[in-house]
């Protein structure tokens, strides 16, 4: 004797489950959505916390070597304004390091004593609004004034 009955999923519970996966696809796009604008602004507080440290670290090679004039960090010769970085291409662009070639992850635009420094998020919707800006110390004793702006990211 044969079993003739066919095995397999009836039309109602393919509905069942495509209703099922579009309900759960419906929450999850709009958070995958924001993922992009909340990793560039991680991106930028992470630049911020490592212009920071490249920062106080060259001005503590600055004190230990009692040199005053640049550092030597990482191989590369950093140029110092009142024992910190300047915001030079061979300042704080070179204390920092990051990538900021054709196609990097930044664009860095050079100060001066007075002007700050920009790392610009390549990508980013508002560019303006998703960089980290470092202005160096103004005079001996002051300290460069580091911020990151994520509102644009």
């Amino acid at each position: 004797m044969t079993d003739n009955r066919q095995r397999g999923f009836t039309l109602i519970e393919l509905v069942v489950v495509i209703t099922i996966l579009g309900i759960l696809a419906a929450f999850a796009v709009p958070k995958f959505i924001t993922l992009d604008t909340t990793a560039r602004a991680a991106t930028i507080n992470g630049l911020a916390g490592s212009v920071k440290s490249a920062a106080s670290l060259a001005r503590g090679m600055s004190m230990a070597s009692q040199n005053a004039t640049s550092v030597t960090m990482e191989g590369a010769t950093v140029n110092l304004a009142n024992n910190y970085p300047d915001a030079t291409l061979n300042g704080i662009a070179a204390a920092v390091n990051v990538n900021t070639a054709s196609g990097g992850d930044f664009t860095f635009t050079a100060g001066s004593s007075t002007v700050a420094a920009t790392w610009t998020k390549n990508g980013a919707p508002t560019a303006t609004s998703c960089e980290v800006t470092y202005l160096p110390a103004a005079s001996a004793g002051a300290t460069p004034t580091i911020s990151a702006v994520t509102s644009g990211c």
